[in-house]
């Protein structure tokens, strides 16, 4: 069965590069197998094909003493390839047939993207299983978890100001790359960006996950209308919401709204929390960066106050009140963010 998208990129990319694409199929249960899957070098773009036999296998047949997350999308689990590498195997879950139909095309837009796009602050796919009806993704494994666990104190870690703003530079420049220096040529929004979404390396390096809603833009086009709204609440753009207008400053509103996870500890959306205390962009939105008193009862108190300056504080809450503004035409771009954190990041290391 064809991919339709890359049919759509095909006739977007310039003519000199055509032979650079190739229409994705699954492939037939005996032809997953690949012969030589003892290197990892040179994998990027070159993913390799697993049978459900090796993925029953890397995981000890789904036992729960490896899964190490699970979503609307199904099961993460740890697991071990038969070279000895350790991966992160996500098991997409077998839907009723309306959903199946959309996990499979997520499915399909992960495995084409990932293959596709090369940059350190994205996750690596190491490769797929398409195994009769059964489908998985197998991920470069990220020992620090995601984002909002660390920042909620579910994986015990701890991270001062520093490394959170070196994290969210870290994601800016995933973002940035795939709005405009992607190897598609193809502006490109994620459409799901959350701090679940932000994977973090043994050394807190931050790598995006999850490309499954990710649309490509029209060249020399930066909006798509859709009436269908796809993402997670609490980090979608007030425009998208109500004119069903994707841009690319969709994801730096999402953006935004993990700035303030970051600087606060807390969750986007907070349920049991009061009515007014519920939607953490309301917090700041009210608040002038001068008035830092107020500022520093949002200030996460887990971080020490050894280790942030409120010079660099009002800095970064500026940026984040930027981002999540209403208009989307006078929030800054991916671009922009990684320019500003990166003066953030050195006044933090100097203070």
């Amino acid at each position: 069965m064809t991919f339709s998208l890359v049919s759509a990129w095909n006739r977007r990319r310039r003519s000199k590069s055509l032979d650079a694409f190739h229409r994705w199929t699954l492939k037939p249960p005996e032809q997953l197998q690949l012969k030589d899957q003892s290197s990892s070098l040179g994998r990027r773009n070159r993913s390799l094909v697993f049978t459900l036999k090796e993925m029953e296998e890397a995981t000890g047949s789904f036992s729960d003493k490896n899964l190490i997350g699970e979503g609307g999308f199904g099961r993460v689990y740890k697991g071990t390839l038969a070279n000895g590498e350790v991966v992160a195997i996500k098991k997409m879950d077998r839907r009723p047939s309306k959903k199946q139909a959309d996990g499979e095309h997520e499915f399909r837009v992960e495995v084409d993207l990932l293959t596709r796009l090369d940059h350190p602050n994205l996750v690596t796919l190491i490769g797929y299983c398409a195994d009769g009806m059964h489908r998985f993704l197998v991920y470069e494994f990220m020992p620090r978890g995601n984002l909002q666990d660390v920042l909620n104190g579910i994986s015990n870690l701890k991270m001062e100001w520093p490394l959170r703003v070196r994290v969210a530079l870290g994601a800016a420049r995933g973002l940035a790359y795939l709005h405009s220096n992607s190897a598609l040529g193809i502006p490109i929004v994620h459409r799901d960006f959350k701090s679940t979404n932000i994977l973090l390396s043994e050394y807190f390096e931050a790598k995006i996950s999850d490309f499954g809603l990710a649309k490509l833009m029209r060249e020399n086009e930066d909006t798509y209308t859709n009436t269908r709204m796809l993402g997670t609440f609490g980090y979608f753009d007030p425009e998208y919401a109500l004119t069903g207008t994707l841009t690319l400053k969709s994801d730096v509103y999402a953006f935004g709204v993990v700035l303030l996870e970051l600087l606060t500890g807390r969750r986007a959306l907070e349920l049991n929390q009061s009515t007014a205390d519920q939607n953490l962009i309301l917090q700041f939105r009210n608040i002038p960066t001068d008035q830092k008193k107020k500022l520093r009862k949002l200030i996460d108190p887990e971080m020490a106050r050894s280790s942030y300056t409120m010079e660099t504080i009002t800095m970064f809450v500026d940026l984040a009140s930027r981002c999540v503004r209403i208009d989307s035409n006078s929030r800054p771009t991916m671009s922009q963010c990684v320019k500003e954190l990166q003066v953030i990041l050195y006044a933090s290391m100097k203070a």
